[in-house]
């Protein structure tokens, strides 16, 4: 008995489906795609329930002719391939011809399609691969295709869908890509009901940019236009200062197509070094157009990557057009004074009358001018002229006018009096009592100076000088030493050692201790004003799904729609500008590990937001942060490595440190 089955019609459509059509986004993105390939100007796009349910494309393209419906959803029917040599410069956008049989095998679809050469539109329905009817239809010109109950006829695939929320989103991504991809035309988005995306469809960049990421993202961008060696790149780029933690905003279409290209995204970062800081990735909505001979797409399923004959020449346009586009915007070269940008400062001095000297009258009569006097000899002059003043006396013969019938008044002056004097005689000794009661305890650090705290000495106290305190030597000590290259904290252990402390890795581990024993409770603070993070959609989507992992990083964000987080409260010692990129990093990493568990995801984020939360190396410090440090450091032994793995601090003994003299 053989082993091998040649499968039925039905079956095999069903496994080709699968190749295409994944999930509700990657149905709407075949529609989307044949309506821009019919030449339609507008498309409407609604979608119920994360298009589980429901699911409808309109356009106003050149229509389906009634001959041709049926033939439309047999599998690879296509109009834009008719022989081989056809596969050797792909212009259109689908080609395969699998995606209407694809679709209409794993749902139940409708089609209503008037061609502009015929007067009555034509109404199809078939579902699971099954014709149900075909018949006349009054519509305008262009082409609706309606899908309802998608995979019910495959409950194995119905059951890896994901949420309606996670499903909408992932459709939500598909519109904006190829809103970005076409700004010629203009999209509209209706999700259960509520539009939330409307393209203007003008055919300029910047519009489309506007309006599926904002106002605030479009304010950063800078414009791209560079031509080289046949190849064409446009559109916009990040400036340096607005440049992201990760390439999640980073947007390449080639000829048209949304693409993941490993050459564009390093030849762009490659233009951006020096100028974006390191860590940070450029945003990017970059539109490159090559010879359709040079590429290869179809090399991917769902077409998302493409291959070039030869990648050097794409690699050199993208990198070229960057480095020009921030050489032409660089904000550097625009410093202004008084308003006077500087390039022009000296133009507008030139243009301003010179200054003249006012003249004097012919017949006025000349001021002897005055000798120089010796500044030396005056204040000389002036020593001797002057007499001592007596303190006491001032004191004593100082009278309020507003207190003269005040008894309380005067013996609170002769109180005065008195301290003034007893400070004047330099009489007051050291009080034993406030010393000892700010002496520190064991293993704290101390003043290098020491002496014992029964000798008494008056304090002298000089201009622009702090006055000396002394305490007693305790047995086990530290004593602060300093600190190098405002990153090293330099301490003195017990006579016998030299600490070396990585002040930032020291901080960050603290911290990341204390997030992870009190998970966020207590280490929250409210923000003043919320900031909102933008996210693509499929960060967004992992954000709003986790929102409790936020929440243990005492962050507070709530959805604030459209792929938009608003942050209400946020770590303590986070710095202001550092939550936008904090919320971004912990978004793409829970994006890209959905299928961890939950204890590696968190202590991935606690890495993170002490990472962001403590002092940096650099940075300037002052004496008592970095003594409560030290002190922390040396309480718990278990803190020696930061939450990366590299060492907190570094030991060396004082024999270690003699035998590099030669003293031993």
């Amino acid at each position: 008995m053989g082993v091998i089955n040649v499968l039925d019609k039905h079956v095999a459509e069903l496994i080709a489906a699968g190749e295409v059509v994944e999930r509700p986004a990657s149905a709407i993105k075949e529609m989307i795609e044949n309506s821009i390939d019919a030449g339609a100007t507008d498309v409407t796009v609604e979608i119920q329930n994360g298009g589980i349910t429901f699911m409808r494309v309109t356009d106003n393209g050149c229509g389906i002719m009634r001959d041709d419906v049926k033939l439309a959803f047999l599998p690879h029917a296509t109009s834009k391939i008719k022989i081989q040599n056809d596969l050797d410069s792909i212009s259109t956008l689908g080609f395969r011809g699998e995606a209407l049989s694809s679709i209409s095998s794993v749902s139940k679809l409708q089609l209503l399609s008037r061609h502009k050469s015929e007067e009555i539109g034509t109404s199809y329905e078939i579902n699971g691969g099954e014709e149900i009817s075909l018949d006349d239809a009054g519509c305008p010109i262009g082409t609706t295709i309606i899908v309802r109950d998608l995979f019910y006829n495959i409950p194995a695939r119905m059951k890896f869908l994901k949420k309606d929320r996670a499903e909408g989103n992932a459709v939500a991504n598909v519109i904006d890509k190829v809103a970005l991809s076409h700004p010629e035309v203009a999209f509209t988005f209706i999700r259960d009901g509520r539009r939330v995306l409307n393209t203007s469809g003008d055919g300029k960049i910047k519009s489309a940019i506007y309006s599926v990421y904002g106002r605030d993202f479009a304010a950063g961008l800078i414009p791209v236009n560079y031509e080289l060696n046949g190849i064409k790149v446009q559109g916009y780029i990040s400036k340096p200062v607005n440049a992201r933690p990760n390439r999640s905003m980073q947007n390449f279409f080639i000829n048209g197509r949304y693409v993941k290209s490993v050459t564009a995204m390093a030849a762009m970062e490659e233009a951006c070094k020096g100028n974006v800081m390191v860590g940070k990735f450029p945003a990017c909505v970059l539109h490159i157009s090559v010879p359709f001979e040079a590429i290869d797409v179809n090399v991917h399923p769902s077409k998302i990557e493409v291959r070039f004959i030869n990648e050097r020449p794409v690699f050199d346009a993208i990198y070229h057009a960057t480095k020009t586009s921030l050489n032409n915007n660089d904000e550097r070269k625009s410093v202004t004074f008084n308003g006077v940008k500087r390039d022009d400062a000296f133009s507008e001095i030139k243009r301003s009358k010179p200054f003249v000297a006012p003249v004097s009258t012919f017949n006025a009569p000349v001021k002897e001018k005055k000798k120089d006097i010796d500044p030396i000899s005056r204040l000389d002059e002036v020593i001797k002229n002057t007499k001592p003043i007596d303190l006491k006396a001032s004191v004593s013969n100082y009278k309020n006018p507003l207190d003269v019938y005040s008894k309380e008044s005067v013996k609170r002056q002769e109180n005065v009096e008195h301290k003034i004097g007893e400070i004047l005689d330099k009489k007051q000794p050291i009080d034993t009592t406030i010393v000892s009661a700010v002496k520190p305890s064991e293993n704290s650090i101390n003043i290098p100076d020491f002496v014992p705290k029964t000798v008494e000495k008056k304090i002298e106290i000089a201009e622009n000088a702090e006055p000396e305190t002394f305490y007693e030597q305790p047995k086990n000590k530290l004593v602060f030493i300093g600190e190098a290259f405002k990153t090293y904290i330099l301490v003195e252990k017990n006579d016998k050692e030299i600490v070396i402390i990585d002040k930032h890795a020291a901080h960050e581990r603290m911290i990341y201790e204390r997030l992870k024993k009190e998970r966020g409770a207590g280490f929250s603070q409210v923000l003043l004003q919320p900031i909102t993070v933008l996210l693509n959609k499929n960060d967004y989507e992992a954000s709003i799904s986790n929102l409790d992992m936020f929440k243990e990083c005492a962050f507070d964000i709530e959805d604030f729609g459209n792929g938009t987080l608003i942050v209400r409260a946020a770590p303590q010692y986070l710095a202001l500008d550092d939550i936008e990129s904090s919320v971004i990093e912990m978004a793409g990493y829970i994006a890209q590990n959905k299928n961890d568990i939950r204890s590696e995801k968190m202590d991935w984020i606690y890495h993170n937001v002490a990472c962001r939360a403590a002092i940096k190396g650099g940075n300037i410090s002052t004496r008592e942060e970095l003594i409560d440090i030290a002190n922390k450091l040396d309480e718990d032994p278990t803190l020696r490595y930061c939450p990366h793995g590299r060492p907190v601090c570094v030991v060396m003994s004082k024999y270690e440190l003699e035998k590099q003299f030669g003293r031993v």
